[in-house]
């Protein structure tokens, strides 16, 4: 006999009771609700974003062209959402802000594991990071993330599939190392881009994306400029001025370089 189980619910099944119920200010300041909710979301987001990836990787390792440019489509499209919720964010003012601000205590958006694996799935390398971190699963998380080929090192194996010389020190390179400008890898880039098939759409749908990470850190920086200024951080990290040394630094600087060739 089946065992009779009850009906399945909308709320159930996005499990509402508990997103709705992990909004929990520490303070009675109407906009601190605010500041949870675009945060929480922000990490949806990002899960949603490091799921993609994979599935990016995925196909772009098979060579599937249409797979990969829907899945970096979509990405696209998520990224948007996620540089537009700052307007949202920058309605709350730098008074509303500080009336809550010293409940944060030593939380920090420098503590978001998920962005790391972001960062480091589209090929940063920088362990500085784990000062955020003590051991423990989310230290893992971004070690692990660390040390798997980056989106980057996929999109090469593709053009290999696609029957470009991929110079081989590219191709099987250290993938726990940052990637390396190459000059010859540049001339492979370029004749993708002079052949005009699926894979030169493939190369302008990855700088899109890496314009839209670069997009997403400036308006990042100007928001909290707007609302603290120079003051340091939350969780005593350096603020904006540490965001600003993270400005107009390509994660796929060789489809930066080889524009100056076409």
């Amino acid at each position: 006999m089946t065992e009779h189980n009850a009906a399945l619910t909308y709320s159930s099944y996005l499990a509402l009771d508990e997103i709705l119920g992990a909004q929990k200010p520490r303070s009675d300041e109407h906009d601190e609700m605010l500041f949870i909710v675009i945060h929480q979301v922000y990490e949806l987001w990002f899960k949603q974003l490091l799921h993609e990836f994979g599935r990016a990787q995925q196909v772009l390792s098979n060579g599937e062209t249409a797979h990969a440019l829907h899945t970096l489509r979509r990405v696209l499209t998520i990224l948007k959402v996620v540089v537009a919720q700052i307007d949202v964010l920058e309605t709350m003012t730098p008074r509303q802000f500080t009336s809550f601000r010293e409940r944060l205590d030593a939380s920090s958006g420098f503590q978001s594991a998920q962005f790391r694996e972001v960062e480091a799935v589209l090929g940063r390398r920088d362990t500085r990071v784990f000062k955020h971190y003590p051991p423990g699963e989310q230290r893992d998380r971004i070690e692990a993330a660390m040390s798997r080929p980056s989106l980057f090192d996929s999109f090469l194996t593709y053009l290999s599939l696609h029957d470009y010389d991929v110079p081989s020190k590219c191709l099987h390179r250290d993938v726990s190392a940052p990637v390396e400008p190459s000059t010859d890898l540049q001339q492979v880039l370029l004749r993708v881009y002079q052949d005009d098939t699926g894979p030169a759409q493939v190369c302008e749908r990855l700088v899109d994306l890496d314009e839209g990470l670069q997009e997403w850190r400036y308006r990042h920086v100007k928001m909290v400029e707007r609302v603290i200024g120079h003051k340091v951080g939350t969780g005593g990290s350096a603020g904006a001025a540490y965001l600003k040394t993270t400005l107009f630094t390509p994660m796929f600087p060789d489809l930066w370089e080889v524009r100056s060739e076409l």
